[in-house]
């Protein structure tokens, strides 16, 4: 499940005016307990009159300039080491002062939902009270962008505030960015800012600049045919290209329909349509594909006279995202806004009667995909040891359509999230960025080789710090859709092209497959991924002399019927994850292209792998797969290798390529 959360059209950042400008402001990034980077020039900028003059005070040096006439103003303040509490003075017609400033170290925290993901919030990692009771680091501090998307770039942000780590506040922060920043605090002894601008579902290229598009030989021509829209009449007619195909498909649709009575079982629900379920009604060609909102379910299963009466436990699946459920007209539940929580509601005895019992749901989803989802063995009611199952047909109807809900979002058009949630943060003195994307992309992974190097280097470029830091996380594991090396696998095309940007320079790759989830794509272990990221950093950026990877394939060897492979990232030796000492998630194949299940064994330095299906191998695969929990090849500091292929062969993506509409 990967969310897209769209937000209300007054979102949409007005353009900021010189007139409005007439005292002395500052970007929404400069606010109480924020952090700024240490040993850096350190950018203040904002608005003021026309040829104001400015004065900025700090740690009790100065600086002085001046508004340009369009009453633009910014002063680099000299490098500062880290420490605080420190108060930042603005001076102009009008005084501002900035508290509870800390300089240390400042990192961006984007991508979709994996970094979205909080601690507790519609998430819930691993131990996450826990994690929230012992969160006592006042010295880390988030600030949260406010979602938006914008056609050009803006000045400000929508929104956000800066926020210190305490039990009160760490609920809200991204877990990942959470972890990472930890670890680095524990190791550093120095304050740590994030940046925390993702969201969920998003795709790479709308975190991208236009003018790095038009710079770029494979996107260019998809640029220039971007159409200058407005996003307001943009939604209006997708609300109602939405309406038209579902008065199509139920017949009638009423904006503000009495739906008092759909819970009730005397309800005439004949005209209604049908859904098989579990499963989003976005996959159930039914022309729901952009509807977000309102949509109620109902079905009828048949009671015994001995188990009338009876208390029993209704399970539900999955809902997304959130659900009012009713079971002859008395509400047995409800869970809000956590669309991966399995709905498991107990009814009290005298709710169920002998014959027909009706079970409503009133589903609610605000972006993404919609609907109750899951394995048909996950709905069904329970009576004692009697199971009866609720998978299968349902009826349905539409209560409510949102407009502006998943018609036009951030995905909508390239360039949206990067002109509302980045430009304006530019150039704000960063350490670096972490990131963790690439679900989204999957489908289209071979070009992902130039969309993901092109954010990077687009960034790099408009902070104008250099090739600053850029560490990623790489996909976890997830049966997206089956894939596997006979089938093709778009998930470890994904992986491939991460591993691919590893040659740009100061970048670093967190390995991750070895701590998925098959059937969560929201994996519950944070830790980990926040904690692989931060030794990435201390060893590249920190000098700390620590191994940083897993075992990462160089070449490779033919001896016979084998194939010996080498690896770089040996740390003190390659181990196997398994209690009889076997290499798994290996597979080989000849010249006609067919993997085959290989044996594979550590040999000092090198891995052997070898099947008697294959006399004459060329090719070996190691995790190529969506889901690759399978792989369990590490190095002895414990970190997995990442999967690998050795041929060159075409991949199930290389001809797909993104369009605008797509």
């Amino acid at each position: 499940m990967i969310k897209a959360y769209i937000l209300p059209l007054f979102f949409l950042l007005p353009c900021l005016r010189t007139e409005i400008h007439a005292a002395v402001s500052l970007p929404k990034i400069f606010s109480d307990h924020m952090v700024l980077q240490r040993n850096q020039s350190l950018p203040v900028w904002g608005w003021a009159a026309p040829k104001e003059k400015i004065r900025i005070e700090l740690k009790g040096k100065s600086w002085e300039t001046r508004a340009d006439k369009e009453g633009k103003w910014m002063v680099r303040l000299d490098p500062q080491k880290d420490g605080g509490p420190y108060e930042l003075i603005v001076q102009g017609k009008n005084l501002i002062k900035i508290s509870d400033i800390y300089i240390g170290e400042v990192w961006i925290c984007s991508g979709q939902s994996n970094m979205e993901m909080p601690i507790e919030g519609w998430g819930k990692i691993s131990n996450f009270k826990q994690e929230i009771e012992a969160a006592d680091f006042p010295q880390i501090r988030q600030f949260l962008v406010t979602k938006a998307v914008s056609t050009k770039p803006e000045k400000e942000i929508a929104g956000g505030e800066w926020k210190p780590c305490s039990p009160a506040t760490a609920g809200d922060f991204t877990a990942v960015g959470y972890f990472f920043a930890r670890e680095l605090y524990r190791k550093l002894h120095v304050p740590i800012g994030l940046i925390n601008s993702s969201w969920g579902g998003t795709m790479v290229e709308t975190w991208i600049s236009r003018g790095s598009f038009e710079k770029s030989d494979e996107f260019r021509d998809m640029i220039t045919k971007m159409p200058m829209v407005d996003l307001a009449v943009l939604t209006r007619e997708k609300t109602e290209a939405v309406q038209k195909k579902v008065i199509a498909l139920q017949g009638s649709y009423e904006e503000n329909a009495n739906t008092a009575n759909w819970k009730e079982t005397d309800f005439d629900d004949h005209s209604w349509p049908h859904m098989k379920l579990p499963g989003q009604w976005e996959g159930q060609h039914l022309g729901l594909e952009d509807l977000d909102g309102l949509v109620w379910f109902r079905k009828f299963v048949n009671i015994e006279e001995s188990d009338a009466g009876k208390p029993a436990t209704l399970f539900l699946g999955k809902v997304d995202d959130s659900d009012d459920s009713y079971v002859n007209g008395t509400k047995v539940g409800e869970i809000k806004n956590k669309y991966n929580e399995p709905r498991v509601y107990q009814l009290s005895a005298g709710i169920l009667k002998a014959g027909r019992n009706l079970i409503a749901v009133c589903v609610e989803d605000t972006g993404g995909e919609g609907g109750i989802f899951g394995e048909p063995e996950e709905m069904k009611l329970n009576i004692g040891d009697k199971t009866i199952p609720l998978n299968g047909d349902w009826l349905f109807r539409v209560e409510k359509i949102y407009a502006g809900g998943n018609n036009t979002g951030p995905n909508s058009f390239p360039t949206l999230l990067y002109n509302a949630m980045i430009h304006p943060l530019i150039p704000y003195a960063i350490k670096g960025a972490i990131w963790y994307q690439g679900e989204t992309n999957a489908g289209r992974a071979f070009q992902y080789r130039r969309s993901f190097p092109l954010l990077i280097n687009d960034w790099r470029n408009l902070w104008g710090e250099g090739d600053f830091p850029f560490y990623f996380v790489q996909l976890s594991s997830f049966d997206a859709a089956g894939g596997n090396s006979r089938a093709g696998s778009t998930w470890a095309e994904l992986r491939e092209a991460q591993g691919h940007t590893l040659q740009l320079p100061n970048t670093g790759m967190a390995v991750t497959t070895d701590i998925g989830d098959p059937k969560d794509i929201h994996p519950k272990d944070k830790q980990d991924v926040g904690k692989r990221l931060a030794i990435i950093a201390l060893a590249k950026d920190y000098g700390q002399p620590v191994e940083f990877s897993g075992p990462a394939y160089l070449s490779m060897e033919k001896q016979g019927n084998k194939i010996i492979l080498s690896f770089s990232h040996l740390g003190s030796g390659l181990v196997v994850k398994d209690k009889y000492g076997y290499a798994k998630g290996f597979e080989i194949a000849g010249n006609d292209h067919q993997f085959h299940w290989a044996k594979a064994y550590i040999d000092g330095q090198k891995l052997i792998v070898f099947s008697e299906e294959v006399p004459d191998p060329v090719a070996v695969h190691y995790g190529w797969a969506d889901d690759a929990m399978e792989a369990n090849l590490f190095n002895k500091e414990g970190f997995p290798a990442s999967p690998f292929r050795t041929d060159d062969w075409k991949s199930v993506t290389q001809d797909k390529s993104y369009r605008i509409g797509d």
